[in-house]
C-alpha cells in the first residue's frame, strides 16, 4: 500500500509541476507499478486494450474529419449569422452553438474551430471579442457533458460503472446534466462578463501571422483574372491535349488547372480531382478549365472552342465546393518564393527557369518591389529579390523548400495545406456522424459504442474525408490516449492494495453517511484536484473512490460518479486547468485574475447547483 501511495503522490507532483509531459509521467508510474510487482504485466497493460481508449482514438479521427471537411465551420458560421449586431444575442448564440458542437467533438477542437469565427463576428458587430472568448472556452466544456463521447471523464465513469456490474449509461444519459450546466453557465456568465470583461480584447482582434491563401489570392488579384470555362457536349476540346490548344502563344492565357468531377454519379457522393494541366493532359467532356488572362483573350478562346463561360456562378461539383471567381485548394495550392540575388535563374525568363519541368509548378505572378506582373509571364526576365507566386500540388510546393538553394519559400505552405477544408465532402462526413450516433443511441441496433466509433473512423478515411491515412492519424492526440491508457491501471492498483477503500473510508468517516454531504465532499475534492492536474487523470483517480464510497454507505454510485465527471470537466478558475481555457487567453488578452474573477464564481455556483440537481436526476 505504501509503495502505491508513493507512486501516486509522485505522479500527482509531476502532473502539477508540468515540466514533464503528462503521458511520460503516466508511463513512468506504470513502470514503477510493474517494478514493485504491485501489478502483473497483463494488469499494467490492460489500459491499452481497454475499449474506452480505443474509442477515444477513434473519436479523434471522427472529430478530425468533421473539421477537415469544414462541416463544423459551415454549420456554426451560418447559425452565428443570426446574431446580427446584438451583443447579448451574439453571446447567447456563441454559448449555445459552441456547447452543441462540443457535445460531439473534443472541447479543444471546438475552440480551435470557433475562435476565428467568433473574433470575426465580434469585429463585424462592434463587440469586444474579450467578452465572448472566455464564455466560448467554458461553453465547449459544458457541451461535453451532453453526450457519452463529449469528454473523456464521461467515458471513464461509464467504464467504472460497467466494470462494477452496473447497467451501462446511454448515449444521451448525460444530456439533462449538460443542459443544466449550459443554463447555469449562461445565467452566471451574462452579468460576470459584462462587469469584468467589457474592456478586454480591444487592441487587436485580428492578429495575423503570415499570409493566408485568401490573402495571396486578393493581393495578386487572382480572382479578378480567373475565368472558368466548361467543356460541354458541343465543345471542341474533347480529346485534345494542352499542346494542341497552345493557349500561351495563341491567346496569351495561362491554364492554371483542370477540375474534374469523378466518382459516383450521385451528387452527394461526388468527389473532385484538381490537377495541373501537363502537356499530355487530354481534355474530357465536363472538364472545367481554370485560366487566367485578359477577358478579351478568354472570350476569344471560349468562342473558338465553344466553351461555356461560367460567369453565372453555377456549380460544377457538389454544393460547397467553390463558386465562380473563387479558387479552391484541395489538391493544388499556392505559395510565395523569393529569389536569392545569387540565384542561378536570375536573368533567365520564367519559361527558361524550368519551374514546370523541374518541380511541376506554375508561376502565376511576380511581385517586384511594389509592382505586380501578372500577364505575359513566360517572357519576363527574373531579377534577384523577385517574389514569385507559384502554384502546384501541395507536395510539389513542399519540394521547393527542400530541393533548391536558389530561393526561399515564404511562410509555411504545408501548414496552410493542412488548414484547407475538403468542403465537398462535408455531406459525407455529416452522414457518417449521424450513422455513428444512431448506432450508439438506438438499442435495436446491436452494436457496441466502440464498434460504432471504429466503423465511423474507418468510413471517414475510406470515403476521402481526409487527404490520406497519415492525415487521419495526425488528428489523434496520442498524448491524451497514452495518458489515459497509462493511468487506468493506477485505479486498479489503488483498489488491489486497499488504498481506494482507505480513502473512501476516510471520506465517509469525515463527512458522515449523509449522501448530500458525501456528494459535496467528492464533488469539491474533484473540482480542487482538476485545478492542478488534467481532468482525465482526476476522473481516473476519483471514480473508483466515489464508487467505493457509495458501496460503503449503501447508495447508488451513479450520482456520485456523475459528480466526479461534472467536477472534473467544469474547471474554470485557472487558464491552465483545461486546454480551451489556455487557447483563448492570448486572443482575449486575459490575465490570470480574469479567470479568478469570472471562472471561480462560476465553478463554485456550478458545484452548489450540481450537489442538489444530480440526486434529482439520478436518485441515491
Amino acid at each position: 500500500m505504501l509503495a502505491t501511495l508513493i507512486i501516486l503522490g509522485l505522479s500527482v507532483v509531476f502532473f502539477v509541476w508540468g515540466k514533464i509531459r503528462s503521458d511520460i509521467v503516466a508511463l513512468c508510474a506504470l513502470i514503477a507499478l510493474l517494478i514493485f510487482q504491485i501489478l502483473t504485466p497483463a494488469e499494467a497493460l490492460s489500459g491499452f486494450s481497454n475499449s474506452v481508449v480505443i474509442m477515444m482514438a477513434g473519436l479523434f479521427i471522427v472529430g478530425g474529419a468533421i473539421f477537415q471537411t469544414g462541416l463544423a465551420k459551415m454549420i456554426s458560421s451560418r447559425i452565428l449569422k443570426l446574431a446580427g449586431r446584438s451583443e447579448t444575442r451574439l453571446f447567447l448564440l456563441v454559448m449555445l452553438v459552441t456547447s452543441a458542437i462540443g457535445a460531439f467533438v473534443s472541447n479543444t477542437g471546438t475552440v480551435a474551430l470557433m475562435l476565428p469565427i467568433v473574433v470575426s463576428l465580434a469585429a463585424g458587430a462592434g463587440v469586444n471579442s474579450g467578452r465572448l472568448l472566455m464564455p466560448l472556452a467554458f461553453a465547449s466544456s459544458m457541451g461535453g457533458m451532453m453526450t457519452l463521447i463529449g469528454t473523456p471523464p464521461n467515458l471513464i465513469i461509464q467504464d467504472t460503472l460497467t466494470a462494477a456490474g452496473y447497467e451501462p449509461l446511454g448515449f444521451f444519459s448525460f444530456l439533462p446534466v449538460g443542459l443544466v450546466c449550459v443554463a447555469v453557465g449562461v445565467l452566471v456568465l451574462l452579468p460576470l462578463t459584462k462587469i469584468f470583461l467589457s474592456e478586454k480584447g480591444k487592441k487587436d482582434d485580428r492578429a495575423v501571422s503570415g499570409k493566408s491563401l485568401s490573402q495571396l489570392v486578393k493581393e495578386y488579384s487572382l480572382a479578378d483574372n480567373l475565368f472558368r470555362l466548361k467543356a460541354t457536349a458541343l465543345s471542341q476540346v474533347e480529346g485534345k491535349t494542352v499542346v494542341d490548344l497552345d493557349l500561351r502563344n495563341r491567346y496569351g492565357l495561362n491554364l492554371m488547372e483542370v477540375r474534374r468531377g469523378e466518382g459516383s454519379q450521385h451528387r452527394f457522393l461526388k468527389t473532385v480531382t484538381q490537377k495541373l494541366a501537363s502537356s499530355d493532359t487530354v481534355f474530357q467532356y465536363g472538364d472545367v478549365l481554370y485560366v487566367s488572362g485578359k477577358v478579351e483573350d478568354v472570350t476569344r478562346f471560349a468562342a473558338d472552342y465553344v466553351l461555356e463561360m461560367m460567369d453565372d456562378h453555377s456549380m460544377e461539383t457538389a454544393p460547397g465546393s467553390g463558386s465562380a471567381g473563387t479558387m479552391d485548394f484541395y489538391d493544388i495550392g499556392i505559395a510565395e518564393i523569393v529569389l536569392m540575388p545569387s540565384s542561378s535563374i536570375v536573368g533567365r525568363t520564367v519559361k527558361d527557369a524550368g519551374f514546370r519541368d523541374k518541380f511541376n509548378v506554375n508561376v502565376l505572378g511576380i511581385r517586384r518591389k511594389k509592382e505586380y506582373i501578372l500577364h505575359d509571364l513566360g517572357r519576363e526576365k527574373l531579377h534577384g529579390g523577385d517574389v514569385l507566386l507559384v502554384q502546384g500540388a501541395w507536395g510539389d510546393i513542399g519540394r521547393l523548400s527542400r530541393e533548391d538553394a536558389d530561393w526561399v519559400v515564404l511562410g509555411q505552405p504545408m501548414e496552410q495545406a493542412a488548414k484547407v477544408t475538403l468542403d465537398y465532402k462535408a455531406p459525407v462526413a455529416g452522414l457518417i456522424m449521424v450513422l455513428m450516433i444512431a448506432m450508439m443511441v438506438f438499442d435495436f441496433i446491436k452494436v457496441e459504442p466502440v464498434t460504432a466509433v471504429l466503423i465511423a473512423a474507418v468510413l471517414m478515411i475510406l470515403t476521402g474525408c481526409f487527404r490520406s491515412v497519415e492525415a487521419a492519424y495526425k488528428t489523434i492526440n496520442w498524448e491524451t490516449v497514452v495518458l489515459f491508457a497509462g493511468m487506468m491501471p493506477m485505479s486498479l492498483a489503488l483498489e488491489k492494495t486497499g488504498v481506494s477503500a482507505m480513502i473512501s473510508g476516510a471520506l465517509v468517516g469525515g463527512l458522515g453517511s449523509n449522501p448530500y454531504v458525501l456528494m459535496a465532499g467528492i464533488y469539491f475534492t474533484t473540482s480542487l484536484m482538476t485545478m492542478f492536474i488534467s481532468n482525465t487523470v482526476t476522473a481516473v483517480l476519483m471514480a473508483p473512490i466515489a464508487l467505493t464510497c457509495a458501496m460503503q454507505v449503501g447508495i447508488s454510485p451513479v450520482p456520485l460518479l456523475f459528480g466526479v465527471t461534472v467536477a472534473a470537466s467544469m474547471c474554470f478558475a485557472s487558464p491552465f486547468s483545461t486546454p480551451p481555457n489556455a487557447l483563448v487567453m492570448p486572443a482575449g488578452q486575459y490575465t490570470f485574475m480574469d479567470y479568478i474573477k469570472v471562472g471561480l464564481p462560476l465553478q463554485i455556483i456550478m458545484g452548489v447547483v450540481m450537489v442538489f440537481v444530480l440526486p434529482l436526476l439520478f436518485p441515491f
